[in-house]
């Protein structure tokens, strides 16, 4: 770092800034153990009301939350080819339990398809069992070679939905139905713009049919596959024998589904919307959404206006104009020993939406001193009615956020590439989105990879493709299949 109180920029290192943003606003800080992760109480906080706010989703979609066990018997990831494939290099597994060899190895669950859907076939008969609609909350193990704070680490905490329907049709529904509640969800709250679509074979969820993904565009225009959606088929269902006596009187299996967003979503957050003085978090996942400063020089007006940013900070938190549920998150520092300045640089570090400072002058003029954190525009507001203008100042900071992170990926999206040589130099320069043809060959995604580290993010969801559909592959001529999006990724 280059001194004691600046980031590095995001444009000398965004690797770095990143890294130092995490640290520095206290959102975690690197654990003992190689490649994990403690999450502090500023960045909890964010994945608290991340989990609030998707929760109420899932239970209003008819989703019931359930837990299941840490560990996974070892041969139960070897029922499904494709999916132990997948998923063998990153297991961490358990050979020994209370000082004994274990009859059979246990993996440390790197994700549930398997042990759910052994339940879900104890817990089957009929199709009037159906459908089955779980969620869980939980931490998983992969064990990740290079690792980075929020985005790949070796435990991570998540939220894994399952489901069992009788009929293909349901289960793509589903599938379809939670990427997009996944994408509201992205756009609504986190304030972060996300293209849906469906993975190629090759990016695919190992041992799924389909895959869906939301793909958002980071600053440094690298892509983050920021949540996914499975239609798992009848895989799973296959391999731990989920059948169902159908309205026929025969028997057939279920068909599946599973979806999963992580705290990776944090690290979503940070890299979307802060900038070289620290964290920009959207007010409404922000743990403390406004910082009350007062500010004196003598013990006369600190007890003042010390008084008065308490009794503002206790209208704000007890109005109910958002609803009881949802009061203003208000915190006063009305610390000693600390000028306001070194104040301002520490809540503009920690992200706090909205600053709002008392001095003297603003109690005779019966106002309070605003200062947002994402533009940095300040203005006077009156005290009468504060807590309105409050509310209606954060919401207009929460689609700000969204307006800007939209305008900067189509900035950044390249629609009229029209030679793989072209494609080449925005990958190996300014980066981005790139919408192009592609035959369909996986030999081609595979050969692009390789030479450019670009992979095809989505094949995109109607309404994110280009008005005039290529109708070529960008690097093979050949008539192209569909239209995708090319990007590096994190």
């Amino acid at each position: 770092m280059a001194d004691d109180k600046k980031l590095t920029t995001r444009a000398a290192d965004f690797s770095a800034w990143y890294n130092e943003l995490v640290l520095r606003s206290e959102l975690a800080d690197y654990s003992p153990v190689k490649g994990s992760m403690v999450i502090r109480p500023n960045g909890y906080g964010i994945w608290e009301r991340m989990q609030r706010a998707l929760d109420d989703m899932f239970k209003a979609t008819g989703h019931q939350n359930a837990y299941f066990p840490l560990f996974i018997p070892q041969s139960f990831l070897s029922k499904e080819a494709q999916h132990v494939e997948g998923f063998a290099p990153e297991t961490a597994v358990v050979t020994h339990g209370g000082g004994k060899l274990l009859e059979e190895p246990l993996v440390v669950r790197p994700t549930s398809e398997t042990i759910i859907y052994h339940m879900f076939a104890k817990w089957t008969q009929s199709y009037r069992d159906l459908p089955i609609k779980i969620n869980q909350w939980a931490n998983v193990v992969r064990w990740e070679m290079r690792t980075r704070l929020f985005l790949r680490t070796l435990e991570f905490l998540w939220q894994e939905g399952h489901t069992a329907h009788a009929t293909e049709a349901e289960a793509e529904t589903e599938a379809r139905l939670i990427l997009g509640l996944y994408r509201e969800f992205m756009e609504g709250w986190i304030a972060m713009p996300v293209i849906t679509g469906q993975k190629t074979e090759g990016e695919k969820f190992a041992g799924a049919l389909r895959t869906y993904s939301c793909e958002a565009m980071m600053q440094d225009n690298k892509a983050l596959q920021a949540g996914t959606s499975h239609n798992l088929g009848q895989n799973f269902a296959k391999a731990f024998e989920l059948q169902f006596q159908a309205e026929n009187g025969e028997m057939a299996f279920a068909w599946n589904t599973s979806w999963g967003v992580s705290t990776r979503m944090v690290g979503g957050l940070v890299m979307t919307h802060s900038d070289d003085n620290g964290l920009v978090c959207p007010p409404r996942l922000a743990p403390i959404e406004v910082v009350i400063v007062p500010i004196w020089k003598s013990d006369e007006e600190r007890a003042r206006v010390v008084e008065a940013a308490h009794r503002v900070r206790a209208e704000l938190i007890e109005w109910t104009g958002r609803g009881a549920t949802d009061r203003l998150r208000v915190t006063v520092d009305d610390r000693e020993g600390v000028k306001p300045g070194a104040k301002y640089y520490e809540w503009e570090l920690r992200g706090v939406p909205l600053r709002l400072e008392i001095g003297p002058k603003d109690l005779e003029k019966g106002s309070v001193f605003s200062a947002r954190r994402d533009t940095r525009a300040k203005a006077a507001l009156p005290m009468a009615g504060l807590p309105a203008a409050v509310a209606t100042l954060l919401e207009t900071i929460q689609g700000d956020l969204l307006a800007a992170a939209k305008a900067r990926r189509e900035a950044n999206s390249h629609r009229n590439v029209t030679s793989y040589a072209q494609f080449k130099e925005i990958m190996e320069g300014p980066g981005g989105f790139v919408y192009a043809g592609w035959n369909g060959d996986p030999a081609i995604e595979a050969k692009v990879k390789e030479e450019t580290k670009a992979t095809i993010r989505v094949i995109p969801d109607p309404e994110f493709r280009s008005a005039e559909a290529p109708t070529t592959c960008l690097v093979t001529g050949e008539p192209a299949r569909h239209e995708v999006i090319w990007a590096k990724a994190y």
